[in-house]
């Protein structure tokens, strides 16, 4: 079963940052999970919100600032908000990357930036999964390049789910845990996809999600898995 760092070790040190992709490292996590935004001069930015005031101590939204601007915020006062390009150099193939899609243009650089990594710096399609509950920009990855890892999040609707997951060839389903049973677990895992529930930080919760078998899970503690 994956151990997914969820925005990094996120239980441990400030979200989304290189801090936190270093613990959720140093824990042995199989796998982090980010969010990416972009800024106003078309970097893609690792934070989870549109706007950067709950993390950093500035105010307004991300698609606003460049990137040099976004580098002077910080977050606990320490910490500058990653790009994405930075998180990979620091992962440097140790783990897969969830990359979850925030914002409108964000799939063509995302797709963009794995082949610069795929070609250049010899990583492969398999260090990756693109997700998003924006299913639209799932798609337009998919079309881009469609040997990219999907995944499908949802937090309502797992049938609507897995019948998008069959029609772009998904890799695996992220559904909010509280969806999920042992029976359709395994009905999803049947159909050929991963289920990789998120955010499962309860001790209790994750002994129930385990006991469904499911593929791997998405925690701000990814050593209590």
């Amino acid at each position: 079963m994956l151990k997914i760092a969820h925005r990094g070790a996120k239980g441990y040190e400030p979200e989304n940052t290189l801090k936190s992709f270093q613990k959720a490292l140093d824990l042995n996590a199989d796998g982090i999970e980010l969010d990416v935004h972009l800024s106003s001069d078309g970097h893609l930015i690792v934070i989870h919100d549109e706007t950067i005031e709950r993390t950093t101590n500035g105010k307004g939204l991300v698609n606003t600032f460049s990137l040099s601007e976004l580098k002077t915020f910080l977050i606990d006062g320490k910490y500058q908000i990653p790009t994405l390009k930075e998180v990979f150099d620091l992962v440097d193939k140790k783990c897969v990357i969830n990359i979850e899609l925030k914002g409108i243009g964000t799939a063509g650089k995302v797709v963009s930036l794995i082949e610069e990594y795929i070609a250049d710096k010899n990583w492969n399609y398999e260090d990756f999964i693109v997700s998003s509950f924006d299913w639209g920009l799932l798609q337009e990855t998919s079309n881009l390049n469609s040997n990219i890892p999907i995944g499908v999040l949802t937090e309502e609707d797992l049938d609507k789910a897995l019948a998008f997951a069959e029609l772009i060839k998904a890799h695996s389903i992220h559904p909010d845990y509280q969806l999920l049973n042992a029976e359709n677990v395994k009905q999803i895992q049947e159909k050929g996809f991963l289920v990789l529930p998120w955010t499962v930080d309860d001790e209790e919760d994750i002994q129930k999600i385990k006991s469904y078998h499911v593929d791997g899970i998405i925690s701000d503690f990814p050593d209590k898995l």
